[in-house]
């Protein structure tokens, strides 16, 4: 019976990413992921890489570290990324005060700069300007994130690092010890298994009986196939209304009910925003809906409707474009900080996941991780591990 040094649970991009760094440190990892072709989060992420947006020196020096990574990760894994730097546009909308707007961005590492109507329409010709006091622009980076899982996953295998697609159904333990994983098919054992199944997470550690303070939101968005409407910039609302959805669904009054089946700790929100691909696909959202089921039921009809309306609204062009309404779940913590690292009173058992910001920081953490299994310090894992809930 093998016994690896790293099991990583989820093949998204955290996973793809970590089993990586890890293999290139000399592990022996074992990478599990339960579907063949992307499903998940990264399946159906915008790509948008905000490298400018720390606000601590922690997020700062992740964000600076990220950008530098994807600058030479096409190089590093021998695949195109489709790594590229574009303007992003903030919308303000027409009951806000642009200046106090502004304001709130003042202390990201790169603020971004007020524009006019004028201004912003002349950098975005499809704005309607009649839905915007103004806008916000700050360069903005942007990946292919199916490309990037691949080409991680396939210099992970290049480096000795196996995959199986398989599905985990159970942690393997003794007490307080976890030794493996249980898949729908077979058992494997490691000396120290990693979770980085997104939303899936913190199912799987409940049934092991690990609490953990992390959660997920049913995300919804329209995506097109490839048109000839040329977006030249990517779009989203400045005051982004999810940041405001998570800190009020994790307050420690609801935590208790995120464990019953059916809840709605919040009302949904949406986000209107869009953003094309190099192949000339576009993917317009977002509606975020904190609803405690994985498997809940959503009015796919109504939600899209709902979608292109609002999106209608700020882009017109976009309205009515062919498209197909999408959903997935996306994790996150309680403080929009990643939880990476040991779990509570378990051996042999880590957390990587709950990433409100994965595209920046999951290429830096993750080789912060990989040096720290090495037997490297590392003060920045230490401020975002799960041992502090």
């Amino acid at each position: 019976m093998k016994t690896y040094d790293w099991i990583v649970v989820g093949g998204g991009i955290t996973g793809a990413a970590l089993a990586y760094e890890l293999a290139i440190k000399g592990f022996s990892v074992l990478l599990l992921e339960q579907h063949a072709s992307l499903q998940g989060a990264t399946r159906y992420s915008y790509g948008g890489i905000a490298y400018w947006s720390g606000t601590t020196e922690l997020t700062r020096q992740l964000c600076a570290e990220g950008i530098e990574r994807h600058r030479i990760l096409s190089e590093e894994l021998d695949t195109d990324t489709q790594f590229r730097e574009l303007d992003l546009i903030l919308t303000i909308g027409t009951d806000d005060d642009p200046e106090k707007v502004a304001a709130n961005y003042a202390e990201f590492a790169i603020p971004p700069r007020l524009l006019s109507v004028a201004e912003a329409c002349e950098i975005e010709p499809l704005l309607n300007p009649d839905a915007i006091a103004a806008a916000l622009t700050v360069r903005h980076g942007h990946i292919e994130p199916e490309k990037l899982t691949q080409g991680y996953t396939q210099a992970f295998r290049r480096a000795g690092g196996e995959v199986q697609i398989d599905r985990v159904v159970e942690l393997l333990g003794t007490g307080s010890k976890i030794q493996g994983v249980k898949t729908a098919t077979a058992t494997y054992h490691a000396a120290k298994t990693v979770i980085c199944a997104g939303a899936m997470s913190r199912q799987l550690l409940k049934a092991a009986e690990i609490p953990i303070r992390l959660y997920f939101t049913h995300t919804e968005l329209i995506e097109t196939p490839p048109i000839d409407v040329q977006l030249q910039t990517t779009v989203m609302p400045a005051e982004i209304k999810r940041f405001q959805l998570e800190a009020q669904a994790t307050i420690p009054e609801h935590d208790r009910l995120w464990d019953e089946p059916d809840y709605e700790p919040v009302p949904p929100i949406l986000d209107a925003g869009a953003i094309q691909f190099q192949d000339g696909s576009l993917r317009i959202g977002q509606i975020s809906r904190v609803l405690t089921a994985p498997n809940a039921k959503i009015d796919a009809a109504q939600s899209e409707a709902n979608l292109r309306a609002a999106v209608g609204k700020i882009l017109p062009a976009l309205e009515n474009l062919p498209g197909k309404w999408h959903h997935c779940l996306v994790a996150f913590s309680s403080d929009r900080l990643p939880l990476v690292g040991a779990l509570n009173n378990v051996d042999g058992a880590y957390l990587f996941s709950g990433f409100s910001n994965p595209l920046v920081f999951v290429p830096s953490l993750a080789k912060h991780f990989a040096s720290w299994a090495a037997g490297q310090e590392d003060e920045v894992l230490t401020q975002l591990s799960p041992l502090q809930l």
